[in-house]
């Protein structure tokens, strides 16, 4: 497990000023920094703000955008849609599982740098099979096309 930093985390919490009652926003902060959310962090952030730690992990566990698993440097979405089902992502994402050294049962590469996720939709239909990195969506993706990208991406690193 990572360690937090309090300071960093004290921050978020005067930006928001203390206030429970702006605990997503204050979640959302801290998922930015750590791309999910330390066990630890959520621990402190419940003391501070007055609020039962099974409260806030109601909360953490309640809305699909919040991750309490570490995630790699690049969150790779793959859309399984019908449009991009029709249009091959399921090579797409063989591809990737493979340059990224991912699996559907383990989808964090062991090197840190990619954590990969299969979704329902990305709204980006017409420019199908797409793959998102972070929030940067890439179209009318081939296999080559997704080993290049993650080639890339291990480049920039």
């Amino acid at each position: 497990m990572e360690t937090v930093d309090l300071k960093f985390i004290d921050s978020v919490l005067a930006k928001h000023g203390g206030d429970k009652a702006k605990i997503i926003a204050i979640m959302q902060d801290l998922q930015e920094q750590y791309r999910y959310l330390p066990q630890d962090a959520l621990e402190y952030i419940a003391k501070k703000v007055g609020m039962s730690e099974s409260k806030l992990y109601g909360v953490a566990t309640f809305y699909g955008n919040f991750s309490l698993d570490a995630k790699g440097k690049y969150v790779v979405k793959v859309c399984r849609g019908t449009a991009c089902h029709v249009r091959k992502s399921s090579s797409v994402l063989q591809a990737l599982y493979d340059a990224t050294g991912t699996s559907e049962h383990s989808p964090n590469s062991k090197d840190g740098l990619f954590t990969l996720e299969i979704v329902s939709c990305l709204g980006a239909c017409g420019l199908s099979p797409v793959v998102m990195v972070n929030d940067v969506v890439h179209a009318a993706m081939t296999p080559d096309k997704a080993r290049d990208l993650v080639k890339q991406l291990r480049e920039e690193a």
